[in-house]
């Protein structure tokens, strides 16, 4: 596929101011040579260790051989399953990579106890479980390595259940320390200089996919041939030219990236661009919010307005601003040119996260006060409980709840629909994006809790101040113990929700959860009050 990024002419011309002072900067060498101090002062310590990606199509060379004798290891042993725990940076990349290669991958990155059970229900015999987490304490991997490896032990109790964990972490982390003590049967050391959301092309997200069976040499060959262009401080500099174009759209109150594959033959790259741009330009009350729609067909894309700018990745499409048709590789550096150079226009550091923390505190507060009463439901309509955030009412029925929800999107706000449940046997919570899309007039966006705390959550505390948040959870019949935590999966997953439901209140964001006391019954209640807006 012949790399291509093009911009509609409206769009470039408005842009080349930008353009201009990005090249006058040097902007695009100086990240090439790892210059922390194109984003000021102030993030100049942050960058100064956060810029190793733009070398990784060299650096992580080393993998390939590394990972291929691994994988023919296990394959010699019959383990060909591979599970992933991991989250954002650890799972959006390697997700992307084995999709579009057609390998199988089971991605862990959620705290659903069907979710998970699914995937210990697959053959343990023939499985490894790589964990993956930059930190080494994110609470999400580490609960789901201590139920794998009991679920290994009690398998085969003569097997160590160390020799089916792999692990991908950053040198000195407690889950490398773990890693040691236990005898896992690898521990690839990450390259520390990267975070995670700029890691696709480093070890958290080549060692998953390659023992899955990708062809990561290609990636980063792929990688090292759009580099040199995106290194030059040249106006045709493709990711100058984009970053600059959205700078530019930001400048005029476009401040949404719609984003919808169109023949990419790259399924979930929107997910991954997703989480890159939210969460490093999601800060200081401004950032652009990418918001994944399922085409360029749908509510968002075709009737996107004045506050947003539609990206199609893949072919080329009559009346989008932007086009980009590059191969994945070229994909994932191109993204993270723009992102970093883009930060640079809005006068954000593009490398930090403050907002992530507290969400977490939220939540691990709740569980560390299990017995807290839980408040009585404002409404009960079917398999729905309506819980209304400060300052947002219930209505008379479900219909004339979110009928009253969405008025209270600002003027020029979105609607974020966040769905704490099985990602694959609830996929149809998917659909309630569409719908409030076609229904409200808004740009909305759709998160599977809790990973999206992962990604756009930066974005919704510390972003633009203008959306609600429609939170759906579900009871969990069939829940999971946590080995050696005094909480459950299904308790985790709720607090993750209850604690950032928290967060946003507190910063005075509209907040409405509907909980489903039956999954399959509630989510058809919910579509149905959604049509009948």
């Amino acid at each position: 596929m012949t790399d291509s990024v093009t911009i509609a002419a409206e769009l470039a011309a408005a842009a080349e101011g930008h353009v201009q002072r990005l090249v006058e900067q040097r902007a695009a060498s100086r990240i090439s040579e790892q210059d922390p101090t194109l984003w000021g002062p102030a993030a100049e310590a942050e960058a100064a260790i956060r810029l190793g990606w733009t070398k990784l199509h060299a650096t992580s060379r080393d993998l390939i051989g590394d990972v291929a004798t691994l994988r023919s290891e296990l394959a010699g042993e019959g383990i060909e399953r591979v599970v992933l725990a991991g989250m954002g940076g650890s799972s959006l990349a390697p997700e992307v990579i084995s999709r579009t290669e057609g390998v199988p991958l089971t991605i862990l990155d959620t705290t659903d106890p069907g979710q998970v059970a699914d995937a210990l229900a697959g053959d343990l015999n023939r499985t490894v479980l790589v964990v993956s987490s930059k930190s080494g304490t994110t609470v999400e991997t580490d609960s789901q390595r201590r139920i794998f490896a009991q679920a290994f032990a009690e398998q085969n109790p003569g097997v160590d259940p160390g020799r089916r964990m792999i692990v991908v972490t950053d040198p000195g982390s407690p889950l490398a320390e773990l890693a040691d003590k236990e005898g896992y049967r690898r521990l690839f050391l990450a390259d520390p200089n990267v975070g995670g959301r700029y890691s696709a092309l480093s070890a958290f997200g080549l060692v998953p996919a390659g023992l899955a069976g990708a062809d990561i040499a290609r990636l980063l060959d792929q990688a090292a041939v759009i580099r040199e262009k995106l290194a030059a401080d040249d106006p045709q500099n493709p990711a100058i030219r984009l970053a600059a174009a959205l700078a530019a759209a930001h400048d005029n109150g476009a401040e949404k990236l719609v984003i919808a594959d169109h023949d990419s033959g790259i399924p979930g790259l929107g997910d991954w661009i997703e989480q890159l741009i939210a969460e490093s330009t999601g800060k200081d009350r401004t950032g652009v919010l990418p918001v994944i729609v399922e085409s360029v067909d749908a509510p968002g894309f075709a009737d996107a307005g004045a506050d947003a700018t539609t990206v199609a990745i893949g072919e080329p499409v009559d009346g989008a601003a932007v086009s980009v048709r590059l191969q994945l590789g070229e994909q994932f550096l191109f993204w993270e040119y723009v992102t970093a150079l883009l930060g640079s226009l809005l006068s954000i550091n593009p490398f930090d996260q403050p907002d992530v923390e507290a969400a977490k505190k939220a939540a691990r507060g709740l569980l560390d006060s299990p017995g807290a009463e839980q408040p009585e439901p404002a409404l009960t309509a079917g398999a729905v409980q309506v819980f209304p955030g400060p300052g947002v009412s219930a209505g008379g029925d479900l219909t004339e709840t979110i009928r009253k929800f969405a008025e209270q999107i600002p003027e020029g706000g979105y609607l974020a629909v966040q769905a704490y449940l099985n990602r694959e046997d609830d996929a149809s919570a998917s659909l309630l994006r569409t719908e409030l899309a076609k229904r409200t007039g808004r740009q909305v966006t759709f998160g599977w809790g809790p990973r999206f705390l992962h990604s756009t959550g930066q974005y919704h505390k510390g972003g633009h101040p203008n959306g609600a948040f429609l939170q759906i959870t579900g009871d969990s019949p069939d829940d999971l113990e946590v080995p050696g935590r005094p909480y459950t999966l299904g308790e985790l997953q709720l607090a993750q929700a209850l604690g950032d439901g928290q967060v946003l209140s507190d910063l005075q964001r509209p907040v409405l959860r509907l909980h489903l006391a039956d999954r399959a019954a509630g989510l058809a209640d919910v579509v149905r009050a959604i049509q009948g807006l």
